[in-house]
């Protein structure tokens, strides 16, 4: 496929991201009001106990309802994390108000980025067809948008980092993906610390790349909303040297290795302690060159999920890195919802030489390791 032929679809990706991303912001400033204990009922528990929230929900419709109205429903197939199920019972009606507030208070303002915008209101019911309509599994044929509309939802209700995520997938390739970042700092150290950004008004970006293109650009989220008139090249860092390298890895224990990567780190000479970063926002670190490494060697009963990776992915190889499964094998989208066949983890680095170093430590450490 020509790159030239995506550009409605990239065009249409970064738009609807940079929108999405201003929902964001007005949601997450909510939560820290303390208005009660859930974030004045922003937030509700999935079955697995992780925190959804208003922003969720709202950015998928956001999302669904704009590729539908560019692109037509008839051959859309979107792949997303949220499903419509526990918004459908009465004891959801609140909430369900809460994202359509937050919906159609952002998609009135969608002319600022170029994007459609619906002639009046959109109904619950409305709303709950566009997310309903994000139900697609994904696989080996045919063209897949896959969105993460909250990557780090424990990050984002923290008031710490986490990512829009939009990709898309043909015949199990990604061809594009997008990433908005609305917390990413103007210094590195606060990716980890959490700086007061309060105030900042260079604070968030929307980070994209085309497949093949060679390229991945950063455009500044606007304080007022609005589309940004200007972007700047990515560049990976050339830091080949694992002694110098800033490693990232996930905030959670739970689906992420710790000790093993710790150990690896060591082994390595590795000087400076880990950055750990919720969400997608770890790609983009490597992308724009303030971090080198990204590893996740995730529990064996842990399934990693294409959402997760994909728009990551191709932001990092075109800035210039490598993205593979700890074996070094590419990552296969192809499989469904899940990243199937992955050998141990994930390793990201800002470049192929460095990327080298350390799948060679992954194999010495694992054959030493318990794990």
């Amino acid at each position: 496929m020509e790159v030239e032929s995506l550009a409605t679809e990239m065009d249409t990706a970064v738009r609807v991201v940079h929108l999405a991303s201003s929902l964001c912001v007005k949601v997450q400033e909510k939560l820290r009001i303390p208005s009660s204990t859930n974030g004045g009922g922003h937030i509700k528990s999935k079955d697995d106990d992780s925190p959804v929230t208003v922003a969720d929900w709202g950015v998928q419709a956001i999302v669904s309802w704009v590729l539908a109205e560019v692109f037509g429903t008839q051959n859309l197939s979107i792949v997303a994390e949220e499903d419509t199920e526990s918004l459908s019972n009465a004891e959801s009606l609140a909430l369900l108000g809460a994202i359509s507030n937050a919906v159609n208070e952002a998609l009135s303002e969608a002319h600022k980025y170029g994007l459609p915008k619906p002639d009046k209101p959109l109904e619950s019911t409305e709303i709950l067809k566009a997310i309903g309509r994000c139900n697609s599994i994904g696989g080996p044929k045919g063209r897949h948008w896959v969105l993460d509309p909250v990557d780090g939802t424990l990050g984002f209700v923290r008031g710490d980092q986490y990512a829009v995520a939009l990709a898309l997938i043909e015949d199990g390739k990604v061809l594009l993906g997008v990433l908005g970042c609305p917390n990413y700092p103007v210094k590195k150290e606060c990716l980890s610390n959490g700086c007061n950004q309060s105030g900042s008004v260079s604070k968030g970006c929307v980070m994209y790349a085309k497949k093949g293109s060679g390229q991945a650009w950063m455009q500044p989220l606007l304080p007022g909303g609005g589309y940004p008139e200007s972007a700047t090249l990515l560049k990976a860092s050339a830091v080949d040297d694992p002694v110098l390298a800033t490693v990232c890895e996930p905030v959670e224990r739970a689906n992420s290795n710790h000790l093993f990567t710790a150990g690896l780190a060591n082994s390595m000479g590795v000087r400076k302690q880990p950055m750990r970063v919720y969400s997608m926002v770890k790609y983009a670190a490597i992308a724009c060159g303030d971090a080198e490494v990204f590893m996740k060697f995730a529990q064996s009963s842990y399934k990693e999920k294409i959402w997760d990776h994909a728009a990551g992915v191709v932001i990092v190889e075109e800035a210039g890195g490598v993205v593979t499964d700890a074996g070094g094998r590419k990552l296969d989208f192809s499989k469904g919802v899940y990243l199937e066949g992955l050998d141990r983890g994930i390793i990201a680095c800002s470049n192929q030489v460095l990327h080298e170093k350390i799948i060679g430590a992954v194999y010495a450490s694992w054959e030493s390791s318990s794990l």
